[in-house]
């Protein structure tokens, strides 16, 4: 039988992630109105008070003066990225987690550069900035690429968990599933190559398909239960 040699696999980018918006940062930072009309403080408290909020509105514009720099200077990176422009892309998204470092899209956008100029482990380390920094729909696509750089380098048995917890958050990953089922077959996990190409195979994964057809042609058939041997018998004499 021919085990499925591995050719790596292309950085997962779900709808959640792909939908860059240039207000998001924005929207999380709104900017609050000042009123023209402010009663005139009375008290050293009062002035305090007022003093201090208005400092607070400083600090908040200034945030989001920065996060619009980060988001022009992300926007900048990504058009030279779909230009294959990839050393300058990967300078633009520095700049961008420079100006905000908690910028999960930009950790995830100069990980797949670092990943197209084969610095694997620069990549490592931006994926795991993306799991860090980022909500669920972050971290699975973390987790996930990671998994697959880890694989790229022959860190199978590493590359297992990351799959794992991708699957973990989400259970409809079919690209997890093959991938964490090549890993699984590199560490001698035959059975475990098995269960995960069926189910990738079953939420659409055309490789997996194609492979469980190939050597497996009755792998959509239910799986029998394994017969439980008898009990032994007890001589009577």
């Amino acid at each position: 039988m021919k085990e499925y040699e591995y050719q790596g696999g292309g950085t997962y980018l779900k709808k959640e992630t792909a939908k860059f918006q240039k207000l998001h940062y924005l929207q999380k930072n709104r900017e609050p109105r000042l009123h023209s009309t402010l009663t005139p403080p009375v008290s050293m408290n009062r002035s305090f008070n007022y003093l201090s909020h208005f400092t607070a509105v400083i600090m908040l514009i200034a945030s989001i003066a920065m996060a619009e720099s980060a988001n022009s200077s992300f926007n900048q990176g990504f058009e030279k990225h779909k230009k294959g422009d990839l050393k300058n892309a990967i300078q633009r998204y520095s700049t961008a987690l420079e100006e905000n470092p908690s910028f999960s899209m930009a950790y995830q956008m100069r990980g797949i550069a670092l990943q197209q100029l084969n610095q694997y482990s620069d990549a490592i380390s931006d994926y795991s900035k993306v799991i860090a920094t980022g909500d669920n729909s972050f971290k699975v696509v973390g987790y996930y690429n990671r998994g697959i750089v880890k694989n790229m380098i022959g860190d199978f048995a590493g590359a297992i968990p990351d799959f794992s917890q991708a699957i973990e958050l989400d259970k409809k990953m079919a690209a997890a599933f093959f991938h964490r089922g090549i890993a699984k077959g590199k560490t001698g996990d035959l059975n475990g190559r098995m269960d995960d190409f069926r189910q990738a195979a079953l939420l659409g994964e055309v490789n997996a398909e194609k492979w469980l057809n190939t050597y497996f042609p009755d792998w959509k058939q239910p799986q029998k239960p394994p017969v439980a041997p008898l009990p032994p018998t007890e001589k009577t004499t």
